[in-house]
């Protein structure tokens, strides 16, 4: 099974299990959002700042692996024209299950984010990528067809792991791997991986990350850092995450 199938399959299964990104907001929360209360989230803790999406109204926005009834809904409720790509069966029925109790339809696609995407050049304003990329093992396609399906000065919002979280063991106490984090490459790490309902998972740097968006096309706008949001690193204020507001030229 490709390593993509198998990390769909695991957040199916943290989705049925109660994961905290796969609880679909509440109507109370929707309909805050129609009246202007509103915050979403590209990392664990901060609310991405309201001028880093603009004027929401008519917007064509994507979200990039952004399934799960939690960031969507609220751009849909403040009048944008949505559509959410995810690889998670569960995810994309968060969605719709938020699209029937609020009486509109989501357009979801499901894909693999390691392929190209299923969008025509130009097709957004806006794309909207919460923490995911931690699933996929090379992000430069990722970027070039973010580049390729955004309108010129359109808007690319990132949220990713910065690799200290792989060096961890799980009380975040004790460094018990090295970095590159990557299972494909590590026949050990790749079994406990599946043993321990991790997925794969694979630590990137922010060459991968930044340097691959400017490659790509963008513009670094602003940047913030954030941590895990509980936990001994979060305890010590480390920042493990990221969030990167680009803009293609």
């Amino acid at each position: 099974m490709n390593y993509t199938d198998i990390n769909a399959k695991t957040v199916d299964s943290w989705v049925q299990n109660g994961w905290e990104w796969g609880k679909p907001i509440s109507h109370e929360v929707f309909e805050k959002a129609k009246n202007g209360e509103w915050g979403v989230y590209l990392t664990p803790t901060k609310i991405v700042p309201h001028e880093w999406f603009g004027e929401m109204r008519g917007k064509k926005i994507l979200g990039l692996a952004s399934g799960g009834g939690q960031q969507i809904p609220v751009f849909t409720a403040l009048g944008a024209d949505c559509t959410v790509l995810d690889y998670s069966a569960e995810q994309l029925k968060c969605e719709e299950e938020v699209g029937k109790r609020e009486g509109y339809t989501p357009k979801c696609v499901r894909a693999d984010m390691t392929k190209p995407l299923p969008f025509a050049d130009e097709s957004f304003d806006l794309i909207f990528n919460p923490v995911s990329n931690c699933y996929i093992e090379e992000l430069e396609p990722v970027w070039r067809e973010c580049a390729r399906v955004l309108k010129p000065g359109g808007v690319l919002l990132v949220g990713f792991d910065n690799g200290i979280n792989y060096l961890f063991d799980d009380d975040e106490t004790k460094i018990t791997n090295t970095l590159p984090y990557n299972p494909l490459k590590d026949e050990v790490l790749y079994k406990k991986s599946l043993e321990l309902d991790y997925g794969v998972q694979f630590s990137h740097t922010l060459d991968e990350e930044i340097g691959g968006q400017l490659r790509a096309g963008f513009m670094l706008t602003d940047i913030y850092e954030d941590t895990n949001g509980g936990g001994f690193l979060h305890e010590h204020g480390v920042p493990c995450f990221v969030a990167t507001r680009c803009v293609k030229k």
